[in-house]
């Protein structure tokens, strides 16, 4: 598959990244010299120092050989002015990226007006991920697959004495549920049953909802949650904004703390009366105390500073605030955060291109979520009958070493499959893969471009 990212910030990045894992040919075009030198000291992709908007640069470009043009720069009408052209230019597909509130609720329309394939929001995809969390009793991280049968959790073994130097074959606890993973000191393992739990380890757990909450139980992890009543949200950018909106639609009372005064006014007329709007520094903690933050029953930090976010976030928790969610955009804190004992850290950059590769791998894949700093992902894929292996036992499939499957769903029913386990048409299987063994994971599933 050939691919043109326009934009070489951060998600141009990180897809030009996760496109190269997947065996993709790539270009990247941008602007900026410098930006480009730099992406080529860190991989081996194709750039283009050019102004994606030039219908000459285009043709020069012979974008009529691409399979996909995605339009990722810093301006929204720039995006869509290049999906359009490259579309009408003979491109096959092409995606882009829409940010700007006022577009939010005409992105449809923009979409067809345009004949743009697909459009993603950071921002708005953003908000709603931790909407989700917080409206979800657990008080640590998760995700959903197979329309909510199925969960991934981790959990940090230093709060785990019962898992502490025990290999995994050792885990009373773990009927019906798979290790999947183990992020140990930025590396990401897959345990097999004679690796031992350490101290300081991070567990990523699949199995049936129900028995994840079972195994939290049990490990004296809260899966219990008051009533969202009252949430605080440090920063009044565009997620804060989207998400500020959505908890007030639910009659959640809502402070926004922003130290811009313009943006202030502007939020202020734009939301309702649930929301009070704060100006201030958000890093003065007299500020958030005065403003009954240990009274809250969320907070969340998503200015446009990582430091920012986490410093506020640990004091949060300090003040034992029910769920505590940072906004991170630098890969490098990742790996901190595990060890920090906030509830929850997000990517937008993440997010967005866990869309897009699912949008790219087409209507049999129904999810992908990158993990571990985009070292890992987990795949949701409906099985087709074109599979050679159907009806086989997993035993027999030689899977690639770094490809587990998690989870099947079968007839409704959550399956952790064993050896002896199939896999029939239609079922829903839910895979862990290492980034590396993503190749494999397409070639074996077929899911080059399988729309």
């Amino acid at each position: 598959m050939k691919v043109l990212i326009i934009g070489a910030g951060k998600l141009g990045t990180k897809l030009a990244t996760s496109m190269l894992s997947s065996d993709m040919h790539v270009a990247i075009m941008d602007s900026n010299p410098i930006v480009l030198e730099k992406l080529k000291d860190h991989m081996d992709v194709l750039t283009i120092n050019a102004n994606g908007a030039r219908k000459e640069i285009l043709e020069k470009l012979n974008i009529s050989t691409y399979d996909l043009a995605i339009a990722v720069t810093s301006d929204d009408e720039t995006n869509i002015l290049i999906s359009s052209m490259v579309k009408k230019l003979g491109c096959k597909r092409s995606i882009a990226r829409i940010r700007n509130p006022e577009y939010s609720n005409q992105l449809e329309f923009i979409q067809k007006t345009y004949k743009i394939d697909h459009v993603v929001n950071p921002d708005l995809a953003t908000a709603n991920e931790i909407l989700r969390y917080l409206m979800e009793s657990y008080t640590f991280y998760f995700g959903k697959y197979a329309m909510g049968k199925v969960s991934l959790v981790n959990f940090n073994i230093k709060n785990l004495p019962a898992f502490m130097n025990k290999s995994v074959s050792e885990l009373s606890y773990m009927d019906g549920l798979l290790i999947a993973a183990i992020s140990r000191e930025g590396e990401v393992i897959i345990p097999h049953g004679g690796t031992v739990l350490k101290e300081n380890d991070i567990i990523y757990v699949m199995g049936q909802k129900n028995k994840i909450d079972g195994i939290a139980k049990s490990l004296h992890q809260p899966v219990g949650n008051k009533a969202m009543k009252k949430v605080m949200i440090l920063g009044g950018g565009k997620v804060g904004y989207y998400l500020a909106e959505r908890l007030s639609k639910k009659n959640i009372a809502v402070k926004i703390v922003e130290s811009n005064l313009d943006r202030c006014k502007q939020l202020a007329e734009r939301l309702n009366d649930n929301v009070l709007v704060i100006h201030g520094n958000g890093t003065e903690a007299n500020l958030l105390e005065e403003e009954d933050l240990s009274e809250m029953n969320a907070f969340i930090g998503v200015t446009g500073f990582d430091e920012e976010n986490l410093f506020m976030s640990l004091r949060a928790k300090q003040l034992n605030v029910g769920k505590v969610i940072a906004k991170i955009s630098r890969q490098s804190y990742i790996h901190i955060i595990e060890q920090l004992g906030i509830d929850l850290a997000i990517n937008p950059v993440n997010i967005t291109a866990s869309d897009i590769l699912k949008y790219i791998r087409g209507g049999k894949v129904v999810s992908v979520s990158l993990l571990l700093d985009g070292q890992a992902e987990v795949s949701e894929i409906i099985a087709s009958k074109s599979w050679n292996f159907l009806g086989k036992p997993i035993m027999d499939l030689n899977l690639p070493k770094g490809i587990i499957i998690g989870a099947i769903v079968h007839g409704g029913k959550v399956v952790i499959p064993k050896g002896n386990s199939v896999i029939q048409e239609g079922d829903r299987i839910v895979v862990f893969s290492l980034m590396s063994e993503v190749p494999k994971l397409e070639k074996f599933f077929h899911l080059k471009d399988g729309r």
